[in-house]
């Protein structure tokens, strides 16, 4: 009976001896807690270290530091425990990769999660390059600079105008992608020194490489040119001038001249945009047509034709005159006067109040005869800017050719001026419109020519000069 109670009980403990056997073994056999902490980045020639720690075991630990590919770096050992070991790095090309520890203890192994450790080369021998090369553009264009180096990873780039830093919301038109400043439709106000910065961080320590200063030129196309020539008389023989120009445009641009299709000459402008030619000019005679021709690299221009032919002063010369009538008044306020010439391509026109010359200039040493007046339209015509007593008298202009000093003068017959009343040839011409405010003054404009009278409404107005030529 004690035989077959103890052959029970054994039968009954032992699978729970051997269920415990199995539990001792998986846990001697569990993996170490590893921990492995180092840099991510680093620069190439710079010095780190990895750390190593494992627990859950009681010392001695052994630990290896591993590379890619099972490559092993270094090794280490803590008799005592909780004592991380570290591995010392000088950091070369190929140091970059992934790094794990293995660590060992009491027959039980770990291994790490993975570090990957990317080297930093910093940037060296900066420089800009430009598209187009070199870098001269023209209005509307575009423009591409790049920031080359020569070694260098991990980069970012910074572009600077006229030593001021670009932004990405700087304009518009410019715009910052990778190593590239794109500039498109390139103004004058682009034109400027360039340079971009390459640099890399690497936690709080920043390295970087400047290039030299470009300078981007931007040219402005050149416009239509334009052509006109003069003429002066030395001794008893005359000789011309031809002016070509242009309003706008870079220098340096190439002018020619054309006579009849003919190149006369050909001048390069480099600071401005004007070029003259000596021509040979004699009054009375068609020398020929003549054009200015202007070329750049990119563009080739002609002018409007003209001809060169200097008509000498003559035929008839008259005075034309016009009164000028303020809103309120019937009395004539001011007066203006034109002398109508004939004929003439460099007249010189001098203005005569009762026989007496009117300086043409500022700064005459004489007392003026006349002082409210002005000259307007290379002095052809007279402006009676107040019209009174002292104003009234005969008025006549002269003509001479104003290369020739010494030439006859042609001469207007006089016309007296005078302060004159405005006569209304229609009862209605100020009775205001029912559609208008009854308030408002209805100002008309008034000619009266010699053998009729008419009348020309300009529509309503509450300043309006009226002008009229008296009979």
């Amino acid at each position: 009976m004690h035989s077959t109670a103890m052959k029970n009980l054994h039968s009954y403990l032992l699978p729970i001896l051997a269920l415990a056997s199995l539990v001792v073994k998986i846990r001697g056999s569990a993996s170490l807690h590893t921990v492995l902490t180092g840099p991510e980045l680093a620069y190439l020639g710079s010095r780190v270290t990895f750390r190593c720690l494992a627990s859950d075991s009681p010392p001695p630990f052994t630990y290896e530091l591993m590379r890619d590919g099972g490559v092993l770096i270094s090794t280490g050992r803590d008799d005592y425990g909780d004592v991380p070991a570290f591995f010392p790095l000088k950091v070369n090309a190929a140091s970059e990769g992934s790094y794990h520890c293995k660590a060992a203890a009491g027959g039980r192994t770990g291994v790490s999660k993975s570090i990957h450790l990317s080297v930093v080369t910093p940037a060296s021998n900066t420089r800009v390059i430009s598209e187009p090369f070199p870098p001269v553009a023209y209005e509307g264009s575009h423009v591409v600079l790049s920031c080359n180096v020569t070694r260098g990873s991990h980069l970012q780039y910074s572009w600077f105008f006229n030593r001021k830093e670009l932004t990405h919301s700087a304009s518009p038109f410019t715009h910052i992608t990778g190593n590239e400043l794109m500039l498109e439709n390139v103004t004058p106000e682009h034109a400027g020194n360039y340079y971009c910065m390459a640099w890399s961080q690497v936690h709080d320590i920043r390295r970087f490489s400047s290039s030299l200063e470009v300078l981007l030129t931007v040219k402005v196309y050149v416009s239509k040119p334009r052509i006109s020539f003069s003429i002066f008389k030395e001794g008893d023989s005359y000789r011309g001038n031809v002016t070509c120009w242009s309003t706008r445009g870079s220098p340096p641009v190439n002018f020619s001249l054309l006579l009849d299709d003919r190149e006369e000459g050909s001048v390069t402008a480099t600071e401005t945009l004007i070029a003259w030619f000596p021509v040979a000019l004699v009054p009375g005679t068609d020398m020929g047509v003549a054009r200015c021709q202007v070329k750049t690299d990119v563009q080739e221009l002609m002018s409007e034709p003209v001809t060169l032919e200097v008509v000498p002063v003559g035929g008839e010369v008259r005075v034309e005159v016009e009164y000028l009538y303020r809103f309120d008044s019937q009395l004539a306020a001011a007066a203006a006067l034109d002398c109508v010439i004939s004929r003439g391509t460099f007249p010189h026109i001098s203005w005569l109040f009762n026989d007496t010359v009117l300086p043409s200039h500022e700064g005459t040493q004489t007392q003026p005869i006349l002082s409210n007046y002005v000259l307007a339209s290379k002095s052809q015509t007279l402006v009676l800017v107040k019209l009174g007593p002292e104003e009234s008298g005969y008025y006549r202009c002269r003509v001479q050719n104003s290369y020739d000093e010494s030439g006859p003068w042609v001469e207007s017959a006089a016309v007296l001026v005078r302060v004159s009343v405005l006569v209304l040839m229609c009862s209605q011409c100020l009775r205001p419109h029912p559609s208008q405010e009854t308030d408002r003054m209805i100002v008309m404009m008034f000619r009266i020519r010699p053998g009729r009278s008419q009348f020309d409404s300009e529509g309503p107005a509450l300043h309006h000069s009226n002008r009229f030529k008296p009979p």
